[in-house]
């Protein structure tokens, strides 16, 4: 559904949430790969370090480094510019920026329901903004949105992060349809359960875990192909994927059955 990457070499690639977790391993994974890389979070000392060590490991690649906050539309269009003016082009877009907060309906948490809506979604938005325009003058590059199986459907303790995840997906949907045509790719990447500070707090069993590290490679994997849908580990996504399919009233059952929630 997208070209296939058959080399990453001198691919420059932009990842916004790169500070750890999976957009920390994705850049170490393309570093290694030969890329260029610009890595943006709000922890400028994380993504300093994480350059340093690229660097050391790859004297010749050296690393972009650019702070911003995601939820600040002219830190992220100042960022881009930055970047067109070191690199005059973009080959790939990665956002991994979001963040979790455990929520049922006894705990609704107006503020806490706002500030996950303005990273997960407001942020992912910002990004467009920037982007947007450059990807479709060039007629090629992609960018990829990392939402999660949490926006397939209602799951317990996601009351707002779900929803702010099926928004991505619906907007990944969205952009395919308006942006293919155009040359351009994009990704709608659903990772399950990763090991990440995001999951790190977690007291509920979480079936297939994998690391950060894994998840990257997943996510190189499913570009390389041309892969629109890019979801792992599949044992547990593909479950989730069928059981969005059941009338309600199954639905329903089986995810309590399963949780216990």
């Amino acid at each position: 559904m997208n070209p296939k990457i058959s080399s990453w070499k001198n691919k420059r690639v932009w990842i916004i949430g790169a500070s750890s977790g999976i957009g920390a391993a994705l850049a170490q994974q393309l570093l290694l790969q030969g890329a260029r890389v610009a890595l943006s979070a709000r922890n400028q000392s994380a993504l300093a370090e994480l350059a340093k060590q690229a660097q050391l490991a790859h004297p010749s690649n050296a690393a972009l480094v650019l702070p911003l906050d995601v939820k600040q539309a002219d830190q992220v269009q100042l960022a881009f510019t930055q970047i067109m003016h070191e690199w005059q082009g973009i080959d790939l877009v990665c956002v991994v920026a979001g963040v979790y907060n455990e929520m049922r309906a006894d705990t609704f948490d107006l503020t806490i329901a706002n500030a996950l809506i303005d990273v997960n979604l407001r942020g992912v938005l910002n990004c467009l903004a920037a982007t947007l325009p450059t990807l479709l003058t060039q007629k090629n590059g992609g960018i990829g949105i990392v939402s999660s199986v949490a926006g397939l459907s209602g799951l317990p303790k996601a009351l707002i992060y779900g929803p702010t995840k099926a928004a991505l997906i619906n907007l990944c949907e969205s952009l395919y349809i308006d942006m293919h045509p155009r040359g351009n790719a994009v990704y709608l990447i659903n990772p399950g359960f990763v090991a990440t500070s995001a999951t790190a707090n977690n007291d509920f069993t979480m079936p297939a875990l994998i690391t950060a590290e894994e998840a990257a490679k997943k996510i190189m994997l499913g570009m390389e192909q041309g892969d629109f849908h890019i979801h792992f580990p599949k044992r547990f996504t593909n479950w989730l994927r069928l059981a969005r399919l059941l009338p309600y009233a199954w639905y329903f059952k089986l995810i309590r059955k399963v949780t216990g929630l």
